[in-house]
C-alpha cells in the first residue's frame, strides 16, 4: 500500500465520524455521570492521536480499546456506589478472616493485616509498594508485547482480562466489602462516601517523600470493593498467558510479581487473605469460561476471528 493510499484510508469521513462520535459520547456521558475531569480529555487526546497517526497505531489503539472500556466502566462506578444496592460487609468479613487465618500474638488473635501492621519493616514497605505499582503496568506491558508478537494471543489475553473485571465488578455489587484499613481506621460502623485511603502504602510514600499512592487512591471509585481482590487476579492471568505463549524467562518475573502483589495486598491492609483467594478464584473462572466459550460458542469464535483480522 502506498503512502498516499494509506493516508486516504486514515483520513476518511467515516473515520472522522467514528472518532468524533466516540469522543463526544464519552465526554458527555462522563460529564453527566461523574463530572468533568482532566483525565477524560487526556484519554480522548490519546485515543485520537493513535487513531490518526498511522495504520499501525490505529490497529494498536483498536486492540487497546478493550482495556480502555474497562477503565471507563471502572471510573463510572463512582456514579453507582455499590453500597446503595446491598449491605456492606465489615464485621462479618473481619471475623471470618480472623477465624480462618488468625495469628496469635500481642495477647490476642490478630488478622494477618493487623499482625503485619504491628511488625512492618522499611524494606517490606518499599518492596511491597513497588510490587503494588506493577498492578496495571505489567498487564499493559504484556498486552503490548503480545500485540506485536501474536495478535490472537493478544486478543485472548485482553478478553480474559476484561472478563475477570466484569466478574469482579459483579461481585462488588453483590457483596460490597470494606478493606482491612477501613476497620483499622473506622471500626465496624458503615460510613458512606468514605474517601479512598493508601492504608499501609502511606509508608512507601513517606519513605520516598512522594505522594504516588495518595494520588492514585484519591481517585478510587469505591472503597467498599475489597472482595474480590482484582490485584490478585491480574498477575495470575498474565502468568497463565505468559506460559501459554512461551514468554520464557519473563515468566519468572511474572511469577515473582504475582506472589509479591498477593503478599503486598495483605501486608498493606488493602485486602484480607479471603479477598486475595477470591481474586485468584475469579481469575481461574474467567480463564476457564473464556476458553470454553472460544471452543464451543460459534459467535465467540466469529467475534475473535473478526477482531483479530481488524487489528492485523
Amino acid at each position: 500500500m502506498s503512502a498516499t493510499t494509506e493516508t486516504k484510508s486514515l483520513y476518511t469521513g467515516k473515520s472522522f465520524l467514528i472518532a468524533c462520535t466516540v469522543s463526544a459520547v464519552y465526554l458527555l456521558l462522563s460529564w453527566l455521570l461523574i463530572g468533568y475531569k482532566p483525565d477524560q480529555l487526556y484519554l480522548v487526546v490519546f485515543f485520537n492521536s493513535f487513531y490518526f497517526i498511522s495504520r499501525t497505531t490505529r490497529k494498536f489503539i483498536t486492540g487497546l480499546s478493550i482495556f480502555i472500556v474497562y477503565w471507563v466502566i471502572f471510573d463510572y462506578m463512582k456514579a453507582f456506589p455499590n453500597y446503595r444496592y446491598n449491605q456492606v460487609h465489615i464485621a462479618d468479613l473481619y471475623q471470618a478472616e480472623k477465624n480462618l487465618f488468625g495469628i496469635s500474638g500481642e495477647g490476642a488473635t490478630l488478622t494477618p493485616n493487623e499482625y503485619w501492621a504491628l511488625h512492618s519493616r522499611s524494606f517490606l514497605d518499599v518492596i511491597t509498594g513497588i510490587f503494588y505499582l506493577c498492578w496495571v503496568p505489567v498487564p499493559l506491558a504484556f498486552a503490548v508485547y503480545l500485540f506485536f508478537k501474536n495478535r490472537m494471543g493478544f486478543l485472548h489475553f485482553s478478553l480474559s482480562f476484561f472478563l475477570v473485571n466484569l466478574i469482579g465488578f459483579a461481585v462488588y455489587y453483590i457483596y460490597p466489602a470494606a478493606p482491612p484499613w477501613y476497620v483499622q481506621q473506622h471500626g465496624f460502623a458503615f460510613i458512606a462516601n468514605t474517601p479512598g485511603n493508601t492504608g499501609g502504602l502511606e509508608k512507601f510514600d513517606l519513605f520516598f517523600g512522594a505522594g504516588i499512592f495518595q494520588s492514585l487512591y484519591s481517585k478510587s471509585s469505591n472503597v467498599f470493593a475489597a472482595m474480590p481482590s482484582l490485584h490478585a487476579s491480574y498477575p495470575l492471568i498474565v502468568l497463565y498467558y505468559g506460559i501459554v505463549y512461551k514468554a520464557k524467562w519473563f515468566n519468572l518475573f511474572f511469577g515473582m510479581v504475582m506472589l509479591g502483589i498477593w503478599f503486598a495486598a495483605v501486608y498493606n491492609s488493602h485486602h484480607y487473605v479471603l479477598d486475595v483467594l477470591a481474586g485468584i478464584g475469579c481469575a481461574i473462572i474467567s480463564l476457564l469460561v473464556f476458553r470454553v466459550s472460544v471452543q464451543r460458542e460459534t459467535w465467540v469464535k466469529r467475534f475473535v476471528t473478526g477482531f483479530v483480522k481488524k487489528i492485523s
